[in-house]
């Protein structure tokens, strides 16, 4: 069982049927992770029926499950750790990444230097070296999907008013704010999160960190995309 009482920050990690994947995970974690740094590591299992959990349990006996007994979707299924959560701040991660190097602690350090950080989301770098574009986003508002599926966006990437949704106007090699991030990668201000009850569990997958975001702008927090450190999928 885990002895730490009080850490500087809560991983969860949500599975559902990628064991194999969800072991390297949590060997890159534990790879790169310092005695100095004092993480809560939880994994909340969707009712896998791999050995999901007998492998966490057998392999980081350290590691904290929540077990759900039905596949509650990305949402609900993240929410049922957050009453284990011991940390300031929370880091959502999916089990399908890995993580390179200080990327963790690198990103808990800017995100606590500036308390009006509500939440930042780090390179998310797909297999050709490029970026997940999910990992830098702007809102779809009406204006920005049009823009987007009409393909303004493609033919003016540089252009705040066509690209609103892409953020291609933004320069992706430095760290700034922006409207939206990943659930990849979701590192939270656990007072903000609290503030808009996290998750909104409607959403059983896909779009839901678009709402997350919104609701943490709803409330003044700013969100930024953090680029000095990355993930690989």
């Amino acid at each position: 069982m885990p002895d730490l009482e009080n850490p500087d920050l809560s991983i969860i990690i949500l599975n559902y049927n990628v064991k194999d994947l969800l072991l390297n995970c949590l060997e890159s974690i534990f790879k790169n992770k310092s005695s100095k740094d004092k993480w809560q590591i939880i994994v909340v299992d969707n009712a896998s029926s791999d050995g999901s959990v007998e492998a966490v349990k057998e392999k980081y006996p350290e590691v904290e499950l929540v077990v759900n007994k039905e596949n509650l979707g990305f949402a609900a299924g993240n929410n049922a750790a957050i009453p284990k959560v011991k940390a300031p701040v929370v880091l959502f991660l999916n089990p399908d990444t890995v993580a390179i190097n200080d990327v963790i602690q690198k990103s808990l350090k800017f995100l606590l230097s500036d308390p009006d950080i509500g939440a930042l989301t780090c390179r998310v770098e797909l297999p050709d070296g490029k970026l997940d574009y999910s990992c830098h986003r702007g809102f779809p508002t009406p204006w920005n999907s049009f823009a987007y599926f009409g393909g303004l966006a493609k033919m003016f990437p540089h252009s705040p008013l066509f690209a609103g949704y892409t953020a291609t106007y933004l320069d992706i090699s430095k760290t700034h704010e922006m409207e939206c991030g990943s659930g990849t990668f979701l590192m939270v201000r656990k007072i903000a999160g609290d503030q808009i009850g996290w998750w909104d569990k409607d959403y059983f997958w896909n779009g839901e960190d678009i709402e997350f975001c919104f609701d943490l702008k709803e409330r003044d927090w700013k969100i930024y995309f953090y680029p000095e450190v990355k993930i690989i999928p």
